[in-house]
């Protein structure tokens, strides 16, 4: 990794001063800072294949990747390969987690365990994705999102430039952090950018197929993400750390005393 990080204080200024600046902008300052310490991380929603064709117009080595959690849409895999084809050279590193740990999770609370529980939820979120994402983050400088202010109640106050203290105190970029969801949606399509073929059947927010469905006229674009939960955050963890005593307690007897830390 990289000695040249930068500090809360110097992350403060930079994101004032990318504020009003346009997402390829930010994106070209970091791919200078961090390279080739850095990567764009994608779930396959719009605002992260809007980043892939900006990045991709920067540097065509740009690193990307994700996570297959082994609960992905078949329609994933369908983008994966149509954004290959549009952009020569690409490759998406796709990350997985430890078969052994889905397999004791699994064997503990049952294939479906995330429909039981938000503990139970957050603990396959946890498996699945964060733990093989914290993982591949150690070995990185910096990373991108796609996280927007109008997402969430828990993004509203994201910056462009962050210090990601979750994941080794590296950092964490969100170009797209000022932008609403018509102006992601006016690049992909003024571009003609791919995008996932469930927002056409009305999916507005998508991950793993049991966890999403298509939102209902006037609900919140994340609405479709674990539905059947009440007062629940429509967080997973990768971006909103979450403390919960029952998680934590379910996630170390599933890994056991000798698992490796992340």
């Amino acid at each position: 990794m990289s000695v040249d990080l930068i500090d809360e204080l110097e992350a403060g200024e930079l994101s004032i001063e990318f504020e009003g600046q346009e997402p390829w902008e930010t994106l070209e300052w970091a791919f200078d800072r961090f390279a080739p310490g850095i990567a764009i991380s994608t779930s396959f929603q719009i605002d992260t294949t809007a980043l892939i064709d900006m990045a991709y117009g920067l540097d065509p080595n740009v690193r990307v990747f994700s996570v297959d959690t082994g609960k992905l849409p078949d329609e994933t895999f369908e983008l994966i390969a149509n954004l290959e084809d549009r952009y020569p050279g690409l490759r998406i590193d796709m990350v997985t987690p430890r078969p052994e740990e889905v397999a004791r999770m699994v064997s503990k609370h049952g294939e479906d365990l995330y429909y039981q529980k938000v503990d139970l939820r957050l603990l396959c979120c946890n498996i699945r994705k964060v733990r093989p994402l914290t993982k591949l983050l150690h070995g990185l400088d910096a990373w991108v999102t796609g996280l927007r202010r109008d997402q969430w109640a828990s993004r509203t106050n994201i910056r462009k430039v962050e210090i990601d203290h979750d994941h080794g105190a590296i950092v964490k970029l969100n170009p797209l952090a000022e932008w609403t969801e018509d102006e992601v949606w006016d690049y992909v399509r003024e571009r003609g950018v791919p995008y996932h073929p469930l927002y056409d059947r009305g999916y507005t927010s998508i991950s793993c197929a049991p966890c999403t469905r298509p939102i209902k006229p006037g609900e919140a674009s994340r609405a479709g993400r674990w539905w059947w939960e009440t007062n629940a955050p429509k967080e997973c963890g990768i971006h909103c750390a979450i403390e919960s005593g029952g998680l934590e307690h379910e996630l170390h007897a599933i890994l056991g005393d000798d698992h490796d830390d992340v």
